[in-house]
């Protein structure tokens, strides 16, 4: 299905190839798991598969690739499409409209295909994927893990033999990437669905691949195997398969299930720590305190009567599934969003009165996707445009 022959990538002004001589042949069918370091290749590799690379980010590329005999640099990522679905780290860097099941139907638009053809994929799409809810919600009210799955399903309108995928669980909560991880197996065992996923948290998806290509950087022989062999050779390892590789257990366990035959007998003779419960020192005088906090959007409700008392060196985590609210409660300390109803006030000053501008001054904000708050093209000259 796809095929790797002596593929050697540079990006425009790269120091240093970052594909380097690779060689690698993915079978039909097959899910195969992508890991390596960050700035390893995995991202490059993947763009490879649809012509991003080179067509898109240009530089100097050698080799051939071949994807079910298509070659993605003479046939362009357009010409690709209906081969190779693919889906970004952030699914938000594709999504087109702002409706799920307007979203679902754009490429097939692109594509001309005939209407009556069209509305029953999207039926089919919203089936297999479990979105049927959403088909008339606007994306922007989405969580991180429906509009990763909305991603998956514009995707799947087309009908591809390949999905690729780019690090598609790293900014979900743990159960909308089981979410995620599972709908990508079901596609896999159900209709055939050649996979190629890179990710980090390898003890979320280990378990479902075929096979695992490692990419070390730097240029570097890859190493290919079967989960147990290249996971054995590696540092880069779940949790899990470090502390089997340390206590000798073979075979490497790649799920808890499969730890808890060698663990059993192993906590005997352990005894429970006893943890200090002091509470920690901090300044009693608030820094953030928030009453009756309600805000809703477009009519859905994502806060509602919120109160919180945040203190002086106070370290506080937020927790919530996916659409729980974090990112609203926390734009809402920041100025970004307004209460409906309630107040938030910061050293004691109603963030509505304050302005966006002093806020900034005195509470920092880091997003989800650090791309939204980036604006320059250099290290320099984005902390000179904090400065101003």
């Amino acid at each position: 299905m796809i095929e790797l022959r002596n593929v050697t990538y540079s990006y425009p002004d790269g120091e240093a190839p970052v594909l380097r001589d690779l060689s690698l042949r993915v079978e039909e069918g097959e899910f195969l798991l992508v890991i390596g370091a960050s700035g390893a290749g995995k991202s490059t590799l993947l763009r490879c598969l649809n012509g991003l690379v080179p067509h898109f980010y240009g530089g100097a590329f050698q080799g051939e690739v071949r994807v079910a005999g298509r070659d993605p640099v003479a046939a362009s990522p357009r010409g690709m499409s209906s081969l190779v679905g693919f889906v970004f780290q952030d699914p938000e860097a594709q999504f087109v409209v702002d409706v799920v099941e307007d979203e679902l139907a754009f490429a097939m638009e692109n594509h001309n295909l005939p209407q009556p053809l069209m509305r029953k994929r999207v039926e089919e799409v919203l089936d297999q994927l479990d979105i049927a809810p959403l088909r008339h919600r606007r994306i922007s009210t989405l969580s991180g893990g429906e509009k990763q799955r909305v991603a998956i399903g514009a995707v799947l309108t087309l009908q591809p033999r390949v999905l690729v995928l780019d690090e598609p669980t790293s900014q979900l909560d743990p159960q909308a990437a089981e979410e995620v991880l599972t709908t990508l197996q079901k596609l896999n065992a159900d209709l055939g669905l050649t996979i190629v996923l890179s990710e980090h948290r390898l003890e979320r998806v280990v378990q479902y691949a075929d096979r695992i290509l490692y990419l070390p950087g730097g240029g570097r022989p890859p190493l290919i195997g079967q989960p147990r062999e290249v996971l054995a050779q590696v540092d880069l390892a779940p949790p899990l398969v470090r502390l089997a590789r340390a206590l000798g257990w073979e075979p490497l366990p790649l799920t808890i299930k499969e730890g808890r035959r060698f663990a059993r007998g192993l906590t005997s003779g352990f005894r429970p720590l006893t943890a200090d419960r002091r509470p920690p020192t901090v300044d009693r005088q608030p820094a953030i305190e928030i009453r009756n906090l309600c805000f809703s959007y477009d009519g859905r409700e994502a806060l509602r009567g919120i109160d919180l008392k945040v203190r002086r060196g106070e370290f506080v985590a937020l927790m919530g599934r996916n659409g729980s609210g974090k990112t609203t409660l926390l734009k809402q300390i920041v100025g970004l969003l307004h209460p409906q109803e309630g107040r938030v006030e910061l050293w004691g000053q109603d963030t509505r009165r304050l302005g966006t501008e002093a806020i900034v001054r005195r509470v920092g904000y880091v997003p989800q996707n650090p791309n939204a708050l980036l604006f320059a093209d250099t290290l320099r000259d984005e902390l000179d445009f904090t400065r101003r």
